[in-house]
Formats: C-alpha cells, sequence, structure tokens
C-alpha cells in the first residue's frame, strides 16, 4: 500500500498579504517654518484686545516670501483619518525642485519609512522636518510624493510652488597690488521692495572672503584708530571714548540697510603657501567668493554667496584702460608667463598666436621694491628684473631712452647689453640710476628691449609712478649760510 504525501498549506507572505489588504488613503499636510509677523492677522481672524498675538501663534498657510540665503524648512504630517483601517506600506519621498537642479531631502522618515514595511494605526499619523539652504533665485517646487500599499501600491502626489527672491545684490572691483596681491572691494546693496512695515530691512551680521586653496584673505579697516594707546593716565577714557564714537558711526558699524542703501568691504587677498607666492596671481585666477550673513526684520537669517571672483588683467593688457599710469607690481610679468604656460601646455609655437599676451610682451621688466618717493636732483639706484618668456635663448640689450622720458630721466649709462637670457622665464636683475628733474608725479617710461640678433624692439609700459618731492626748505638755508 502507498502512501501519498500530504498536500502542502499555501499560506501568504506578510508582503503579499499587505499587498491584498484594504488600506486607508492617507492625508498629507505640508507647511513652512518660520518666524511670525508678529500683529499681522490671518485671513479670516481678528486680533482681540486680551490676545494680540493669537494669529501669530499658527503655521502659515502659504509659503511666504522667502530669499536667497534663507533656511527653508517645511513641516510634513501624514494623517491616517479613518479609525477603522490602517494605512499599509507607507513610503515618503521629498525633493525640491530648483531652476536648475532636483535635490532629494532626506528627513527621519526615511529611517522610520522603510521596505515599504511602515504601517500607520487608525487616526494616527507620523509627521517630520525638511530643510535646505536655498541657493539660487526664481521659481522652486516641493514635490512630495506618499506611497501605500491598498490592493496594489497606491501614489499620493503633492507640489507646492514657491519663488525665491534675491534680497542683497553683490558686486566686486579687484585691483591688483602685486605679483601675488590682490585689493578686492565688496558692495553689498539691499534690493528688497520697500515696505511701511519695515519688512525690507536687512542686517549685515558679517561679510567674509572666503579664498581658494593657497590664498589668504584680511578684512582692511578705514577705522584705524590708535587714540586709547596714546591716553596718559590723567585722560578721562570714557569722554575720549564717547568723543571719539558718534552715534552716526554707530548707526553706520550696525550693518543695518534699507531698501536701496548699500555698504562697501574691502580685503586684502595675497597668497599664502609657497606654491601660490611663487607662481604669482595671474589673469583668469580664481580668487573666491564674498559671504554675507544677513539677518531679516523677524530675525530671520541667511547666508548668500557672491559668485566666483577672478584676477582681472593688467593695465596694459586691458583695452578699455587708457589710463597713462601704471600700478607698481601690477601683474604684468606673472600674466606673461601664465600665457607662456599656456602656449606651451598647448603645444603651439611663440608667436602663431597673435595678440596673444607673451606675443606682444616675449620679454618684461619690472622694477624690484621701486621707490614711492624721489628728491629733486638726487640719484636714486633702481633694479630691473628682465624676463624671457619666450621659447627661444634671447641675446639682450636694455635702453632707456632719454627722448621718451619725463620729469625722471637715465643718469649715466643708458644702453646696457645683457647678454644672453634663457627662454621659458630665464631672467636677469640690473642696477640702473635714475634723478629727479622736475617735481611732481611722474610715470617711469622709456625702457625698450632690443633682440641684438634679430632686432627686435620690444617696447615696456610704464615701469612705476613715484612722487617727486621739493627739497627741504630749512636744508637749503643751511646750505645758502654756509
Amino acid at each position: 500500500m502507498s502512501s501519498q504525501p500530504a498536500p502542502m498549506a499555501v499560506s501568504a507572505t506578510p508582503s503579499s498579504r499587505d499587498d491584498i489588504l484594504p488600506s486607508s488613503t492617507p492625508t498629507l499636510k505640508v507647511m513652512r517654518l518660520q518666524a511670525p509677523q508678529l500683529g499681522q492677522p490671518s485671513a479670516g481672524q481678528l486680533l482681540s484686545s486680551t490676545h494680540l498675538l493669537s494669529s501669530s501663534l499658527m503655521l502659515p498657510d502659504s509659503f511666504g516670501t522667502i530669499h536667497v540665503g534663507e533656511t527653508f524648512s517645511a513641516y510634513l504630517g501624514v494623517l491616517n483619518p479613518s479609525f477603522d483601517l490602517p494605512v499599509r506600506g507607507l513610503t515618503v519621498a521629498v525633493q525640491l525642485q530648483t531652476p536648475s537642479k532636483r535635490i532629494v531631502l532626506p528627513s527621519r522618515l526615511d529611517d522610520e519609512v522603510s521596505h515599504n514595511s511602515r504601517d500607520v494605526d487608525p487616526g494616527g499619523g507620523i509627521d517630520a522636518i525638511v530643510s535646505r539652504r536655498l541657493e539660487e533665485a526664481g521659481q522652486h517646487i516641493l514635490r512630495v510624493e506618499v506611497g501605500y500599499m491598498s490592493n496594489g501600491a497606491k501614489t499620493l502626489r503633492k507640489f507646492y510652488r514657491f519663488n525665491v527672491a534675491v534680497p542683497l545684490n553683490i558686486t566686486e572691483h579687484v585691483i591688483r597690488g602685486g605679483e601675488s596681491k590682490c585689493l578686492v572691494s565688496i558692495t553689498v546693496e539691499n534690493v528688497m521692495e520697500k515696505s511701511t512695515s519695515g519688512v525690507g530691512n536687512v542686517t549685515i551680521s558679517s561679510v567674509g572672503f572666503e579664498t581658494v586653496t593657497g590664498l589668504i584673505s584680511k578684512p582692511v579697516s578705514l577705522d584705524d584708530d590708535n587714540d586709547l594707546d596714546k591716553v596718559t593716565s590723567e585722560t578721562n577714557l570714557l569722554s575720549l571714548t564717547s568723543n571719539r564714537r558718534s552715534a552716526l558711526k554707530l548707526f553706520d558699524s550696525c550693518g543695518r540697510l534699507e531698501p536701496g542703501e548699500s555698504s562697501k568691504y574691502l580685503f586684502y587677498v595675497t597668497a599664502e603657501s609657497e606654491a601660490a607666492a611663487l607662481r604669482g596671481i595671474a589673469f583668469g585666477d580664481e580668487l573666491g567668493q564674498a559671504c554675507v550673513t544677513y539677518q531679516k526684520a523677524m530675525g530671520e537669517s541667511g547666508k548668500i554667496y557672491s559668485s566666483t571672483i577672478v584676477c582681472p588683467p593688467t593695465a596694459f593688457a586691458d583695452s578699455k584702460s587708457n589710463s597713462k599710469f601704471v600700478v607698481h607690481g601690477s601683474g604684468l610679468s606673472v600674466d606673461v608667463a601664465a600665457a607662456s604656460a599656456q602656449r606651451s601646455s598647448s603645444g603651439r609655437r611663440n608667436g602663431t598666436e597673435s595678440g596673444s599676451l607673451d606675443d606682444l610682451l616675449p620679454v618684461t621688466v619690472e622694477p624690484i621694491d621701486p621707490p614711492s618717493r624721489m628728491k629733486l636732483s638726487v640719484p636714486q639706484k633702481v633694479s630691473l628684473l628682465v624676463v624671457n618668456h619666450s621659447a627661444r635663448p634671447m641675446t639682450l640689450q636694455l635702453q632707456m631712452r632719454l627722448p621718451n622720458m619725463n620729469g625722471v630721466v637715465i643718469c649715466g649709462q643708458s644702453f646696457i647689453t645683457l647678454g644672453e637670457i634663457p627662454p621659458s622665464g630665464g631672467s636677469y636683475t640690473i642696477d640702473v640710476n635714475l634723478i629727479a628733474l622736475v617735481a611732481g608725479l611722474f610715470s617711469v617710461q622709456g625702457c625698450y628691449i632690443v633682440d641684438m640678433n634679430s632686432g627686435m624692439e620690444i617696447q615696456q609700459p610704464a615701469l612705476f609712478n613715484v612722487f617727486v618731492e621739493l627739497p627741504d626748505k630749512s636744508l637749503e638755508e643751511k646750505k645758502t649760510m654756509q
């Protein structure tokens, strides 16, 4: 007698049971978290004399005005309105769509709701807070997707559109102060709309400049008071301080900006690492970004960044500049070296790209620590650095041509043969003597480099500016008496 195997009992897995069991439809609530507008009644409510802040303690129905730099925070609540059925297999996904990208916003629901296994009891609910600092202006969309299982997968989607405005306009102006130095002027303007309730007012908490790797920035203060160091023990310190800090200065230093007002800040950017100092800061190099922290009327704080600020070209290379004067250490040789290095890396031959900086100035001449002041009729020694940026060795002669010099002229030998200088950064240092013939502000110019082999002449831009002082009258009187 053969025995047949007993039939196996078929049981549904928990996940398959959830798929076919009925589920309640969840309800989604989304509200923005923000500082209350004190004393501003909401629609359909009246302020009572005994509860002046009653409407201010409620979450707003709309997202309201949002600005770049603020941290957008939203409250998410998923409720089960049924008192009989649970919500089965709940999932929640939140994304913030900006004008340029879509960002996933994480929350604690990501840990609690996993693998489609979260159920919400009848009459219950779950909630979370998502946040993100807003970095660009334009229309944003908060996309919330709620999934649940009820005779198959179901999805509930909601979209919340809101506009993000720019509260502050940041502009910059960069001046080169040397081969590895720049002065960066930052202007911060309040561009919010003017309001009678003062909503458009902002207070600048801090302004900084975040440099790229290898550079460092320092704020430059124009109010450098050293009066306290000179105070004697008999001086009334309180009286001096009150006289020194007027109410106008205190108001200006608080950082408060009305709509349409602006403030300026100055930073000194220089090379910090040895490699950056050796290379210098050339035209087109990134310096960093200005970072402004602000607070709005109700205390909402925000942080906004400027666009990436780059090093500008020298006055010689800037076709829009018509200045006849030059700031010493403008970085011309650094720009030419950078253009030459780019030419070498790209494989093109020297001079094949007409109009490039290293084609216009294959050899540069720059003074080393030139004087800012000179005495009338007193010779002054100045060291000049001659650099060959071309791809071939050159036999050079330095010429200081007297007809092209004005006020400050060469004293002594004016044509000096330098010999052969190696290519691609080869240099030669030479000393020349200058003498001032007239008092005033002058630009030292008339410098030429001549290639002795080809006869090519390379006219150099003005070397530096110098102020020629009149002789001291007391010294002149002593000389006369002697």
